[in-house]
């Protein structure tokens, strides 16, 4: 936020103009209005009453919101992205205006449904011109006769429909910052860290796209299709064509084939978008949160990955009903850019086989509540898919140089069967986690893991050959040395079943706490653990645990009520079940020794799961004050109290505290580097011991 005024000089009875301008991160944006209280959190100022200065009329909303209706708040909403401007015109009353707001807001994400509460301070500085004593007072004696001003003073400053043109504004740089709204320390990081998981998102799309093309369902169309293009009726050449006219002949039809050609890649890309559309229409920012922690997804998702794979490893096949791939191919008959769009469609139908369990997994990846991930992440997909056929189709002469259709196709089908297994594992895994079912623990999951890589290291060397497969010929360098390298993963795994952390899998395997003797390979020579409270019976111990055998609570008020007693303060981990960047840095950061000592010694560590599924009495449940809504499980009612009490809901969230419940210092997000975490952690404890 800045500020500014269109004035730089005033009077006393002067009106002028406050310019409140929201710089907005790309692909954050805000709510400026909302129809009904219960629904998001638009812009509010609220100024602070003084009677030094005078509101005349409402706030004046930015002229570039956009007004649509939101189906999960069912109401009418107002968002603006990039920039929004506030103006709130005011008459000045005094010599020495004291002119102070309170900002309040809420900004979210377009690609990871995050939403993130916002409260700022602002003043402004305005210069007046002292005039002689007599006509300030004259002046002040005319405005407070005035019932018409006196009538504005009382208007309510809700937000209304106006607009109007943007003056020449003067920077204010006088704003004070809430700490508690930053979500990591450097809002670089943050950018980095997006724009590298949008391209890799749209790689793997795209190198999707190729696996795709190489499957033994579509590979062996590339000839007859791009035949299709190169002979595609034509006018005969005639004898009494001139050299020149023939030549102009063929290079007219030439042109045709390479337009038809990228029609049909088009059409490729329009079909398998169309299904990344749909997908973003469904979901929806709300959706995230549910779909990544509830056990229906994840049970449906453990499910569909199971189906793929075995259909990959060859168990039965993947068809649509032949009445709809008949359907479209009797359209293709047609000829024209009509059929060659039904051609297209043909393709994506028969090549279902192949293409539906990597679509599958590239939609599940997408999914989560965001609007445009699903639709660049189809398109990516798709360009790759359709690249090929429109390239061959310009240069036919390539066909030659291919590879004939062999064992290799199965070998690369096979292999995406295993994986297609192994990421099932971790859907069934989350909703185990977050539902205390305890079928899938850290021992169970690894062991399958091992299995799993393991046969699939043997069967890339040659050793293991499925039903109606053949290795006379011996195996070829690449499929040697994509054997070798999984058989290594195989044995990595080996110590993690005797509780080795594996740190580069951590948001990916169960928690180690998951684990009988856990725990195994962590560092614990800290003797002096004079935060231990092992003699008292804490809330939610029972199916929740801290890592590296760190002592600590999973209640604040019982953890507030500890930390009193041993004059400690507090450290509260935001943290949950299913939070990927959770695991690694207890995994990467908290396992240092360094760490790991200040967190056994210096702090009452608290751990707040937000995604905890488990009900409370009815007793203990309460309404939010946030959204109106009832909160009946541990997870509701942490994350409304990290919502409320820190304007934020994104894990992990580091919180240090005073036995009071004030910040210490900055609250901390994500950050892996174990040097900064302990400057956090000092400066949390030094704060501490001042007060």
């Amino acid at each position: 936020w800045t500020t500014s005024i269109t004035e730089k000089q005033v009077k006393i009875g002067d009106e002028i103009e406050l310019i409140f301008t929201a710089n907005i991160d790309q692909n954050w944006y805000i709510y400026t209005a909302a129809e009904k209280d219960d629904g998001p959190i638009p812009v509010k100022i609220d100024f602070k009453k003084n009677a030094t200065f005078q509101l005349m009329g409402n706030i004046v909303l930015p002229t570039n919101g956009v007004e649509k209706y939101d189906d999960i708040f069912e109401m009418k909403v107002t968002t603006a992205k990039k920039q929004a401007i506030f103006k709130q015109k005011i008459k000045i009353l005094d010599e020495n205006p004291v002119i102070k707001s309170n900002i309040s807001f809420q900004t979210c994400n377009l690609t990871s449904g995050l939403c993130v509460n916002g409260n700022e301070d602002v003043s402004f500085e305005v210069a007046v011109i002292k005039e002689n004593k007599k006509e300030n007072e004259k002046k002040k004696d005319n405005i407070k006769d005035s019932s018409d001003l006196k009538k504005t003073q009382e208007k309510s400053t809700k937000d209304t429909n106006e607009v109007s043109p943007v003056p020449a504004e003067t920077e204010n740089k006088d704003v004070k910052k809430d700490n508690t709204l930053q979500i990591d320390n450097t809002k670089n990081k943050d950018k980095k860290s997006e724009n590298t998981n949008w391209l890799s998102f749209i790689l793997t799309s795209f190198l999707g796209g190729f696996a795709a093309f190489l499957m033994p369902c579509i590979f062996p169309l590339l000839p007859s299709t791009v035949t299709y293009f190169v002979k595609l009726p034509r006018k005969k050449e005639k004898e009494e064509m001139t050299e020149a006219e023939k030549l102009a002949l063929r290079r007219h039809y030439h042109r045709e084939g390479i337009k038809k050609a990228l029609f049909y890649g088009f059409s490729i890309v329009a079909i398998f978008t169309i299904v990344g559309t749909a997908v973003a229409a469904i979901n929806g920012p709300a959706f995230a949160n549910w779909l990544s922690t509830h056990w229906l997804p994840n049970v449906f998702f453990f499910f569909l990955f199971l189906v793929f794979g075995l259909s990959f490893l060859g168990l039965f096949e993947l068809t649509l009903p032949n009445s709809w791939v008949m359907g479209a191919d009797k359209q293709a008959d047609k000829g024209g850019y009509y059929g060659i769009f039904f051609m297209a469609m043909t393709l994506v139908l028969v090549s279902f086989s192949c293409t539906g369990p990597i679509v599958g997994s590239l939609l599940i990846q997408a999914a989560g509540g965001q609007i445009l991930k699903p639709i660049v992440g189809m398109m990516s997909f798709s360009t790759a898919l359709a690249l090929p056929f429109v390239l061959f189709a310009i240069f036919p002469t390539w066909l030659s140089n291919l590879p004939k259709s062999g064992g290799w196709f199965s070998v690369l089908k096979v292999s995406l069967g295993f994986l297609e297994l192994a990421i099932a594992l971790k859907f069934l895994s989350t909703a185990d986690q977050v539902y205390h079912w305890g079928i899938l623990d850290r021992e169970i999951f690894l062991a399958l893991w091992i299995v799993l890589f393991g046969v699939l290291g043997l069967y890339l060397l040659g050793k293991l050959n499925l039903k109606n497969e053949s290795n006379n010929e011996g195996i070829g360098v690449m499929r040697l040395v994509m054997g070798i390298l999984t058989l290594s993963f195989t044995i990595y795994l080996v110590p993690g079943m005797f509780g080795a952390p594996l740190p580069p899998l951590a948001g990916i395997l169960p928690p180690i706490t998951t684990m009988e003797g856990e725990d195994l390979y962590v560092n614990n020579n800290f003797s002096d653990n004079t935060n231990a409270s092992n003699s008292i019976t804490k809330k939610h111990s029972q199916y929740l645990k801290l890592p590296h055998k760190l002592d600590g609570f999973f209640d604040y008020k019982e953890g507030l009520e500890y930390a009193k007693k041993v004059k400690k303060p507090i450290f509260i981990d935001f943290t949950g079940h299913g939070c990927v960047n959770c695991r690694e840095m207890e995994a990467r950061v908290w396992s240092k020794p360094e760490v790991l000592k200040r967190l056994k010694n210096d702090y009452v560590l608290i751990a707040l799961y937000v995604d905890d599924r488990n009900l409370l009495p009815e007793k203990d449940w309460y309404v939010s004050k946030y959204d109106k809504q009832t909160k009946k499980t541990i997870g509701e009612q942490n994350s409304d109290f990290q919502i409320v009490k820190f304007n934020n809901n994104a894990q992990p969230y580091y919180c240090l505290l005073d036995h009071e419940g004030e910040l210490l210092t900055e609250p901390q997000a994500y950050n892996a580097d174990a040097q900064n975490f302990v400057l956090f952690l000092d400066k949390g404890k030094d704060e501490f011991f001042k007060k």
